[in-house]
């Protein structure tokens, strides 16, 4: 029929239809047929949205830092948010006839923004950038509870920093800064290592010189040992000598003893009988005119005796 066209909504969007300037219908996912020349129709997206967000702050040390991050939003009230912004569509191109939808997210970042700045006028520069995700948790809270988000019909479900970066002067100092760290720590490791080298050679040196000194102990040991062991063989070789002289001193004296109680003429005899029995082991025998006149006489004595 002409001008009657046939809108079939999404289940994700609120709709609403407008006839002559009075709602004529309104419901999530909507399809009806409208005459066109009459018919207005609203679409809210009902579904969570992303957005991104990219704004720049000053830390309480007044050092720039740019936020890059990313939050997730949802229409709780349809009818509040289509009274306060258009989102009138062409029903055939599925277009919004004006950028309204688009200023819905700017207020959100806005929201955003102004309970980031807060946050992060408390902190310093090193400190924004430690505890950014912290940061971004205590936003969505107090985004949450914002008068501007629940007068509207929007409910903030989710909040995240994806980047938070200072300027790059100040970037190049940080990581100038980290990077000597990083190499003061590297050198720091490198100079235990070899104190603990020259630790370990120490203690190997101490365990060798004790053990030196321990071979030294025992063969000082053994020479003293050997030393009095030779005293002790010394003293029983000298004990034996001793009693050898003794006992042939002894038995010499037994001798002279017998030899004593005899006539000298017989005792020159009998030295003389010893030698001629031992004649063969006697290679010069020298016998003087005092000796042999001696012997002479007692010879000549005993033939006259007998």
């Amino acid at each position: 029929m002409l001008g009657v066209s046939y809108f079939k909504g999404q289940p994700t969007d609120y709709i609403i239809r407008y006839s002559a300037g009075t709602v004529a219908q309104e419901g999530p996912g909507l399809s009806f047929f409208f005459w066109r020349y009459k018919t207005q129709i609203v679409a809210v997206p009902i579904n969570s949205v992303d957005a991104q967000f990219v704004f720049g702050e000053v830390t309480n040390n007044f050092q720039s830092v740019t936020i890059q991050g990313q939050f997730t939003y949802r229409i709780t009230d349809a009818k509040k948010v289509a009274g306060l912004l258009n989102f009138t569509i062409d029903p055939f191109t599925r277009a919004y006839t004006s950028n309204d939808p688009d200023k819905l997210v700017q207020r959100i970042s806005n929201v955003i923004q102004i309970q980031t700045r807060a946050e992060i006028q408390k902190r310093t520069l090193e400190q924004t950038l430690g505890d950014a995700q912290a940061i971004a948790s205590v936003v969505l809270e107090r985004s949450k509870d914002a008068s501007e988000l629940s007068g509207i019909g929007v409910e903030l479900l989710s909040v995240y920093f994806l980047s938070t970066r200072p300027s790059a002067e100040i970037a190049g100092a940080l990581e100038a800064e980290y990077r000597e760290q990083l190499l003061r720590k590297a050198d720091e490791a490198i100079y235990a290592r070899r104190a603990s080298a020259v630790e370990e050679e120490r203690k190997i040196k101490e365990k060798e010189l004790a053990t030196d000194r321990a071979l030294e102990e025992q063969r000082r040991a053994l020479i003293v040992l050997q030393g009095e062991n030779s005293k002790q063989e010394a003293e029983n070789r000298a004990r034996a000598t001793e009693i050898d002289a003794n006992a042939r001193a002894r038995a010499i004296e037994a001798e002279l003893n017998v030899l004593r109680n005899l006539d000298p003429k017989l005792v020159t005899a009998l030295a003389m009988r010893q030698l001629a029995e031992n004649a063969g082991r006697i290679g010069n025998l020298t016998i003087t005119s005092e000796v042999l006149s001696g012997l002479l006489g007692n010879a000549t004595s005993a033939s006259r005796g007998g």
